[in-house]
């Protein structure tokens, strides 16, 4: 029988497969979890599920100019880049540790 160095390829495939369930877990409660980033005096409010998805967006009236509409439009940018900061710290926070193969 092949032995790779001393390695228990059996506990190697229970580890993965314990990883796997980890991650599924993991992806299943940040996809059911939203986070807000706002912009301008929260003039803009983007809301994103953990995993990154867009699922609202408010804009107050008194952002909307319509002389303006790139100001409104780099608001609208950086309420998104913020809630997507925030959906990356919820992952960090959310995701299992991963493990050093072969420990």
């Amino acid at each position: 029988m092949f032995d790779p160095g001393g390695l228990d390829l059996q506990s190697l495939l229970a580890q993965a497969q314990a990883m796997q369930d980890q991650l599924e877990q993991a992806q299943a409660a940040l996809a059911s979890r939203t986070v807000t980033g706002t912009s301008g005096g929260d003039l803009v409010e983007a809301t994103l599920t953990g995993t990154g998805e867009l699922v609202g967006l408010v804009i107050k009236p008194e952002a909307c100019d319509p002389e303006d509409t790139e100001t409104l439009a780099d608001l609208i940018v950086a309420a998104v880049r913020d809630a997507n900061n925030q959906a990356m710290a919820l992952a960090q926070a959310t995701m299992p540790p991963m493990p050093e193969l072969g420990q």
